[in-house]
């Protein structure tokens, strides 16, 4: 979705300003930790143990976001190294937030006695809160732009694609969470969904750089294939891989 001169800023005070992008990040942070407690305590666990590995797992999760991000668009930083560190002008990586923040959080876990499979479970709303109000914040950025297609006469609004998709596995989270399914259960099958309708829609209709194939329908503006297209069907294996190793486990009694 593109326009014209958007104002990034919540409000500016001399040099001092405040982006929506990290207010809304910020925000979304905030409703999951939250969130996360409220069932901590519900179920009785340690809460100390788990807010430390919660500290840890987010700022893993935003140093991984980075480095990935800065990986795959090293020509944008090769030219001016500083900006690597410039948060305040965007650029996170989804898949590289997921990979620091879940291997944190299971290497301080996993001798607590803590069923880590539960505790994932926990963090989805605030893994899909934060993908539906980033994206909008992509908006004011003017980042994470669809292609041009002549069929609409404009670009794809690739940002409330990837909006929407965070809000439909927020809803699904609450309508699943009525279910009686096994630990880890929720979080695999929302990374699974996740990689399927980010990849299937968002990604096919985004302006991003092309490898392999390198295929662009002009007519319906969809490009094929990004490098999230590439990394989608490990990711599959791999969500494949532990949903049934829950569901065997789960009939075993295994917890």
């Amino acid at each position: 979705m593109y326009i014209e001169d958007p104002n990034p800023f919540m409000f500016q005070i001399g040099s001092f300003g405040v982006r929506w992008y990290g207010f809304l990040l910020a925000s979304s942070m905030a409703v999951g930790v939250w969130y996360l407690l409220r069932e901590v305590r519900r179920r009785g666990w340690d809460e100390d143990r788990i807010l430390t590995a919660l500290l840890y797992s987010i700022i893993m999760g935003v140093v991984g976001a980075r480095a990935i991000y800065v990986f795959t668009n090293w020509s944008t930083f090769a030219a001016d190294p500083s900006r690597i560190i410039r948060l305040d002008q965007g650029g996170l990586s989804w898949h590289g937030a997921l990979i620091g923040g879940i291997l944190t959080g299971w290497l301080l876990v996993r001798n607590q006695g803590i069923n880590f499979g539960g505790a994932l479970d926990m963090t989805v709303p605030g893994w899909t809160l934060g993908y539906t109000l980033v994206r909008i914040a992509n908006i004011l950025n003017q980042e994470v732009l669809g292609r041009h297609a002549e069929v609409l006469g404009t670009r794809h609004p690739a940002q409330l694609y990837g909006s929407a998709i965070g809000l439909i596995l927020l809803i699904r989270y609450f309508v699943v969470q009525r279910r009686d399914t096994p630990d880890g259960y929720q979080f695999w099958t929302f990374a699974l969904w996740f990689s399927i309708l980010r990849a299937v829609i968002e990604e096919t209709f985004r302006a991003n750089p092309l490898y392999a194939v390198g295929y662009i329908s002009e007519r319906w503006g969809a490009g094929l294939f990004t490098l999230t297209h590439l990394i989608t069907p490990p990711l599959l294996i791999l969500t494949w891989y532990f949903l049934n190793r829950i569901w065997r486990d789960h009939r075993s009694g295994i917890r």
